[in-house]
């Protein structure tokens, strides 16, 4: 007889299971019940752990954090521009590696204060290159935007690596709009080299703080 046990279900294996399910389904396919049956528990021990479907994204995103901060650590000895290169290159890395990741990590909360060191840190560089604390976290808050928002819309055209979603053919555009030569010509700046296009933004935007702040 078979007595082989699962692992105890708590809020990081939720999130997890979550995460793993999201590229396969999307955001809008992700529900608790269908999170329920790959966990094989019933929909209602779920509640104990979530309220509801954005306390699970709360956790969600949460979890994307502590894998980014795995991978990314802030050089406390760097360059406050290099530091906010590192912080919108980390996340949005963490962001591609989900379908819908972006769309999950925006307007969500941290459910604890595991964010709190990197903060520190991030907030310490800054104030010590000269930036007052509220402009360090304007600097900070931007950067994140603009990460964050040009990740939804790259992965509205590019959902996962390899992967482009149907209307965003490239040839098919131009040739729809070949009576408005400009337009047509700018399709592979707005849709495509999403990488190159990514640099060239937060270098704009790394100069606009240094500008006004600088």
């Amino acid at each position: 007889m078979s007595t082989e046990r699962r692992a105890p279900l708590d809020r990081r294996r939720v999130a997890d299971t979550a995460l793993r399910l999201l590229n396969e389904v999307g955001l809008e396919g992700l529900t608790l019940r269908a999170i329920a049956k790959e966990l094989d528990v019933k929909a209602p021990a779920l509640y104990w752990h979530f309220k509801d479907k954005q306390a699970l994204l709360d956790e969600m995103a949460t979890e994307m954090y502590r894998r980014m901060v795995a991978q990314t650590r802030l050089d406390r000895t760097d360059s406050w521009q290099n530091v906010l290169r590192t912080t919108g290159r980390g996340l949005r890395a963490a962001l591609l590696g989900y379908r819908d990741g972006a769309k999950v990590f925006s307007g969500s909360r941290f459910t604890g204060i595991e964010h709190a060191p990197e903060q520190e840190a991030y907030l310490r560089v800054m104030t010590e290159a000269g930036f007052t604390l509220a402009q360090a976290a304007r600097a900070g808050m931007t950067t994140n935007a603009y990460t964050i928002g040009f990740v939804i819309e790259e992965q509205g055209v590019v959902p996962l690596p390899g992967e482009r979603r149907e209307g965003y053919d490239l040839e098919e555009r131009a040739r729809l709009m070949a009576g408005f030569p400009l337009a047509a010509e700018a399709g592979r700046e707005l849709f495509d080299d999403y990488d190159q296009h990514f640099e060239e933004g937060l270098e704009i935007v790394i100069a606009g703080i240094g500008a006004r702040w600088g």
